[in-house]
This record gives structure tokens, sequence and C-alpha cells, in this order.
């Protein structure tokens, strides 16, 4: 497979370009047809391919144009001693079309170089050894050094890089990890061993030689870390987008910054948007090759046995009735805030959803989400019913008095809270009679199950009277709280 493409589509991806593996196969025939020879004539064929919409269009021209960029890395500078130097310039040409090339600039020159001082004094090279001949040099780095070719030494960079994975980089703490990498993958061993070996040679040549290569590898060293740093920026942008995002999926709610606060919720809507494609099905759902014989004879004795109508058992699957009780006292309100936004977010699959609210009488919110916006919505309802201490009895007696004659088989009650009820009745009987009455009742606690049963905490006093306690505290489990209730729903 073309490792080139395949590099490119993935930086594409990273970049939140859809390509299915259908696309991936039609881009690789394409690109067999056309090569990589004209550069507009590739880029007008697999913008064809690839991209769909009009931002992934616009995504695709940027992250193209990024992904097979040239920098002329030929013009050496140039200084009044150079005039007799032998021009290189010849040496340029285009790049592999594997990315980035090195920076502009040219490897530190040889006994003829550009006559420019350097300081010794700190040099590993501290004798004076005067200009003269150098030996040959033995490494295969130090060979490809000395040749000053810098079209062969970016070829070579480009596929050290591709040997040690750079398009796989993530955050830019491991760009000295991937530089090193990409060096050793080119040799750095053998030219240090050869450098090391120089210093306590006899033959002036090779000491010279020596001190040559620990220039260029110095200069090797820095190109080799600006070219990670321009792939970092190709390929980890989107990688650390998504590290990102999939930290605030796994940290708890209650310590998410309020900056953070719209990224989380576009989490929410696309955790929500995949559950939505999963679980959204018609009411009743034929399962073919089930056949109902009972039913299928019944309806056919009017034939005289002879069986013209086949009739199929089908399974009924009814839209939850979810009844969401959220403990929004400050401790909490965060962990609330997002539970409803999740199942607000779920309307196509969940659409009887009615919310209460309470920190210590609890009061009915449900309309507050049908007359304002979501995120307005939430707002008040953590204002409106924040504040006072938190009380779990009073709320459940308010819920009983509330919605008892609503609640049967086919109710789903949620209750996201801590349990901390500072040592106040805990009215447990009121949670027996929903436990009795509905088709399950679940417990959310943000806390960790350790903590369940100490200080104020009264968990062991509810938990004989839920059908699932969980410790849900980050956005993956929300999701998987919400997952597992949409499937078992029948």
């Amino acid at each position: 497979m073309d490792r080139t493409l395949t590099s490119f589509i993935s930086a594409l991806r990273t970049a939140e370009v859809r390509i299915s593996p259908a696309e991936t196969l039609d881009a690789l025939s394409a690109v067999e047809l056309t090569g990589y020879h004209d550069r507009e004539f590739l880029k007008n064929t697999l913008s064809l391919v690839l991209p769909k919409t009009l931002d992934e269009k616009e995504t695709f021209e940027n992250t193209f144009e990024e992904f097979f960029k040239f920098h002329d890395i030929s013009g050496a500078r140039q200084t009044d001693s150079d005039e007799d130097e032998p021009d290189e310039s010849d040496n340029s040409g285009e790049g592999s079309g594997t990315g980035q090339g090195l920076r502009t600039g040219s490897p530190p020159r040889g006994s003829g170089g550009s006559g420019e001082a350097r300081e010794e004094s700190e040099d590993e090279f501290a004798e004076n050894l005067g200009r003269g001949p150098l030996a040959d040099p033995t490494s295969r780095l130090g060979v490809l050094l000395m040749q000053n070719d810098r079209v062969e030494l970016n070829v070579q960079v480009a596929a050290a890089a591709k040997e040690v994975k750079l398009q796989e980089i993530q955050v830019f703490t491991q760009k000295g990890l991937y530089t090193r990498r990409i060096l050793e993958e080119m040799g750095l061993a053998d030219l240090q061993r050869e450098i090391n070996s120089a210093k306590t040679s006899e033959d002036l040549r090779v000491r010279r030689l020596g001190r040559e290569l620990k220039h260029r590898q110095d200069w090797l060293r820095e190109q080799v870390r600006d070219y990670v740093e321009k792939q970092f920026l190709l390929y980890a942008d989107a990688h650390g987008f998504k590290l990102r995002e999939e930290l605030l999926r796994k940290v708890k709610l209650s310590n998410i910054e309020h900056r953070n606060f719209r990224l989380v919720q576009e989490i929410v809507y696309r955790m929500a948007k995949k559950l939505v494609s999963l679980h959204s099905r018609r009411k009743k759902v034929y399962k073919r090759g089930v056949l109902n014989v009972s039913r299928t004879l019944r309806n056919n004795m009017s034939y005289d046995g002879h069986i013209f109508d086949l009739h199929w058992k089908s399974v009924k699957v009814d839209r939850p009735c979810v009844f969401a009780i959220c403990d929004v006292s400050g401790s909490v309100a965060n962990y609330a805030r997002f539970m409803l936004m999740f199942l607000y977010s779920l309307e196509e699959v969940m659409p009887k959803v009615r919310s209460f609210a309470f920190s210590s009488d609890l009061g009915e919110v449900t309309e507050l989400f049908e007359r304002n916006s979501l995120e307005d919505a939430i707002a008040k309802t953590l204002r409106d019913f924040g504040g006072g201490s938190t009380d779990y009895g009073q709320a459940l007696l308010d819920f009983r008095k509330k919605c008892l004659s609503d609640i049967d088989n086919r109710t789903t009650v949620i209750i996201l809270g801590d349990a901390r009820n500072n040592y106040g009745d805990a009215q447990q009987s009121v949670l027996k009679e929903l436990y009795d009455m509905s088709k399950r009742v679940i417990w959310l606690n943000p806390e960790s199950r350790s903590t369940w049963n100490t200080g104020d905490a009264i968990m062991r006093k509810y938990t004989p009277y839920v059908h699932q306690a969980e410790e849900c505290n980050s956005l993956i489990h929300l999701e998987r709280v919400v997952g597992n209730l949409l499937r078992t729903v029948q």
C-alpha cells in the first residue's frame, strides 16, 4: 500500500475529514493512475475522491498544502568568504512528497568552509587543529553529512521518520523523543562512535574530520528537531484536541473548569447522537424467521388446515418513560447539568423525560426545558433549586406527592445524588414504593463507592430499594448507563 498516501489520509482524518476504507481504496486507485509527478493534478484528483462537504474541501486544501509543502533546502547562507566555494545549488530539488522538508540552511562546511570563526573553548575538540585536508568518514551518517547533498539528507530524514512512526506523535512534549529516535534510525550511534574515536586519533586529518562531524551532527539535530515540530503541527493538532476530549470524557465532572463546559457540551451531543443512531428503532420490531405457530394455525383454520398466511412473532420495543430526579446542590450541580443535557439530547429515542430538581424541596422542571434552550433551562434549574440544605427525605416525599400515580411498570426512575442527607430522615419507605411500582430504579452516585456510607451519607439505607446503584462521575459513566438503559427497555 502507498505509505505516502496513507500518511496523508491519516493527516486528513486527524483534521476531522471523514474518510471510509472504501474511499481510501478509491484514492489509491486514483493515485495509481495519476502518480505524484503533477502536484496540481494530484490535488484535483484527490479532492474529487476524499472530501465531501464544503468544510471538508477547505480542510483538504489546507492539509494538502501543508503535507506536500516543500521547503527549499538548497539556499546556503552566503558570506564574502564563500565566493571561492563551489556552487552547491544544483543539489536542490523537490522532496519525496512525504511531508515537509528540512528548513532552509546548509550544514557547516569542511576545511574549505565558510570561514566563520568557531568558538572552540567549549568544543570537545579544544585543540586548534587548523585548516587542512580531512580523512574520509566511515559511518553511514557521516558519509551522508559530508556529501552536502541536502535532497538525499531530506529523503533520509523522511524515511527515518516513517520508520519511527512520527505520524503518531500526539503531544508537543514528545518532540525530543521523536528527534532522538529519527537520529538513531539514521545511524547516530555509529556517527557518535566515529567522533569519539577521532578525538584520540594520532592522525591530524581524522581529528579534523571528528571536529567537522561534531559540528554537522549538531546542525542535523537542529534540522531534525524543526522537522519534527512541523510534522507535529500537521499530524497532532487534531490528535491533541482528541486527547483533550478523551481526557474530558474520563475526568470527574466536578473537576471540569467552566472554560471547558462548551467542549464538554459538544462531547455530550456527539455521544447522544451515537446512542440515537444505535437505538432509534420503531416501536415494533418483527423478527423474521421466528414463526408464531399457534397464531398461524389459528388464522388458517378456515382453509381446512392449509397454511396460506404466516404470522411472525414480534417484540414490542417501548421508548422508556424516564423520571430524572437530580440533586443540584453545590457539590453535585455539575453532574446534574450534564445528565440532564444527556437525557434531553436523546429526544428521538427517549421523548418521555420528566425532570425534577432539588436541594431540599423538590420541583418539576420539565416545562422549563420545553420553553427554553437546553443550556438556559439548565442554568435556571441550578439557579432556582441549587440553594438550601440537602434533604433527600423531603425530596422523596415531594416526588411521591407529585408523581406516584404516574408510576407504572414501564417507568424508569433515575436518581442522581450523593445521598448526603445532613443526618435527616431518609424516608426510604418512599423509595421502596417506587421500587415496587416501577420497572426499575437507578441510583447514580458521583462519589466513589468507598465513601457511600461515610459521614452523613446514607446510601446503605437506599441501596436495598434500587435495581441498580452505580458510581457515575464522568461522561463515560453517563454514556454507559444511558446506553444500557436504552438496550434493556423492551
